[in-house]
């Protein structure tokens, strides 16, 4: 009887993990959104949002703490338990780096357009991916799932490098009064590809999770 109840437990962990995963996705699309379309005011939802974010992370983080100190748990539950608790705080981190982009939507919508960078939107769609992968990967314990969303970090570090090379080769040295606006944008690639590290850090505790290895910093073999 208590077995079942601990396991009504975990299973309530996991809902609360991928209710927080759904929190987390929502405001990354928000804040993107509000960056394409330059709504001051979508970007505002997602900065205000984030306080009920901050909020849930607390409480999963008490009731996984919870957890530990009644149950006690061995093996593969300890292992989901202390999985579940750098899951949640990856995507608290993600939620925070889409408060940021929101800012700075915030702020571009209010000054004229720069001419679209091609690379922003694909190193967004790219953060998107990778988060979302992760997700999955939790969800069903996937290991490859997992692996390709390591392989794809190296992609999103590629991207940012690009947008700042660009945003200082065709603005801010062509034309100072674009720099405000360029370190804006600057700013949003950054947070960007910092998203696609916390997914990747997600994907490395599901191998975690699964497989009982840790790879971190140890990607040699997932590479291959």
């Amino acid at each position: 009887m208590i077995e079942r109840h601990f396991d009504e437990e975990l299973q309530k962990l996991n809902s609360k993990l991928l209710k927080m995963a759904s929190l987390s996705e929502e405001s990354i699309y928000l804040a993107i959104e509000a960056l394409k379309n330059r709504n001051k005011e979508l970007a505002q939802n997602v900065i205000d949002n984030d306080i009920k974010i901050d909020e849930f992370e607390l409480e999963i983080e008490d009731y996984s703490i919870e957890l530990l100190a009644k149950r006690q748990p061995l093996a593969s539950d300890l292992r989901f338990i202390a999985t579940g608790m750098r899951i949640n705080s990856e995507l608290e981190r993600i939620a925070d780096l889409s408060v940021n982009i929101a800012h700075r939507a915030r702020d571009l919508s209010k000054e004229p357009a720069l001419k679209v960078l091609v690379h922003i939107p694909m190193l967004s769609d790219l953060a998107i991916k990778m988060v979302k992968g992760s997700i999955d990967s939790f969800v069903n314990r996937d290991l490859d799932a997992a692996k390709n969303v390591i392989k794809l970090d190296s992609e999103a570090n590629n991207l940012r490098t690009e947008i700042h090379k660009k945003l200082v080769e065709e603005y801010m040295t062509k034309d100072v009064t674009t720099i405000p606006r360029s370190l804006s944008l600057f700013l949003v690639a950054q947070h960007l590809e910092r998203m696609c590290d916390h997914a990747k850090y997600i994907a490395e505790d599901v191998i975690y999770l699964v497989s009982a290895k840790n790879v971190k910093h140890k990607h040699e073999e997932i590479l291959k």
